[in-house]
């Protein structure tokens, strides 16, 4: 009983999550270790071999550019993923919260343990790619440790909101809408293939404004080395804790909406 609220609650995802926690990780460390292979060495030779790539990428080889996306990206699919479906059984088809709200726990300890364990799994997922990139040897290098937090940051950042709408939903139906034309196309236009610069103004600016590309800019250049000022890293790391907050809160009132109608 001396144990803090959300961690109970952490431990009941951790007593789901020791069934497939095997599968789990294989699969963190094999597809980000294809991706590399395909994108940054196999898509790379070709891009290195362009006159003005070196230009374009900040002279950096394009596996050195990809790779840290791989990051950031795999963050933001692990954290919206796990604040939709798992949340939605918890709240109506498993009816977990129910059940937590007839105990001493309060909704804000609910919500307090879905960010600490967004927090591990993402943690999990992005170290295993980490671990992926460091057999390569032009993404190998220290500033990996301070680029698997940002790509926890990145995947807060997604996985609170989403949390705070799954609370209000009793079906799916949504959620293929939001990872067929939300999630894929920022995984795809959020920087971590090319520079947004390559794309016109319009979407440029939309991408800019994502959650996912601070992200993406603070991995690379973490793990590249590449130049970035203590106010740009700071920027980018409120900007996103301005949606892992916001997600939270509006989590909180939601499910206690919801739990004590």
């Amino acid at each position: 009983m001396s144990t803090p609220a959300p961690l109970r609650i952490v431990e009941w995802n951790l007593a789901v999550y020791r069934r497939i926690w095997r599968s789990n990780m294989l699969t963190s460390f094999v597809q980000p270790m294809l991706y590399l292979l395909a994108m940054g060495i196999g898509v790379g030779a070709l891009v290195n071999h362009n006159s003005g790539s070196g230009q374009i990428l900040g002279g950096i080889p394009y596996i050195a550019f990809v790779a840290p996306g791989l990051l950031a990206t795999t963050a933001m699919m692990v954290g919206s993923i796990e604040s939709m479906w798992p949340v939605l059984d918890a709240m109506t088809w498993g009816r977990q919260y129910e059940a937590m709200a007839a105990t001493p726990l309060e909704p804000n300890d609910i919500v307090v343990a879905h960010v600490l364990w967004i927090m591990f799994r993402t943690g999990l997922s992005a170290a295993a790619v980490a671990a992926a990139m460091a057999l390569f040897p032009d993404v190998r290098s220290w500033g990996l440790l301070a680029a698997v937090p940002a790509a926890v940051l990145t995947g807060l950042a997604f996985a609170m909101p989403l949390a705070a709408y799954t609370v209000t939903r009793r079906q799916d139906m949504s959620f293929p809408v939001i990872q067929r034309f939300v999630i894929t196309p920022l995984f795809l236009f959020g920087g971590a293939f090319f520079p947004l610069s390559q794309l016109p103004v319009g979407i440029r600016s939309v991408g800019y404004a994502t959650p996912l590309w601070h992200g993406v800019e603070m991995c690379r250049s973490f793990v590249s080395g590449t130049s970035m000022s203590a106010l740009a890293a700071l920027g980018h790391t409120a900007y996103l804790l301005v949606f892992v907050i916001a997600g939270a809160i509006v989590m909180a009132r939601r499910t206690r909406r919801r739990l004590f109608a």
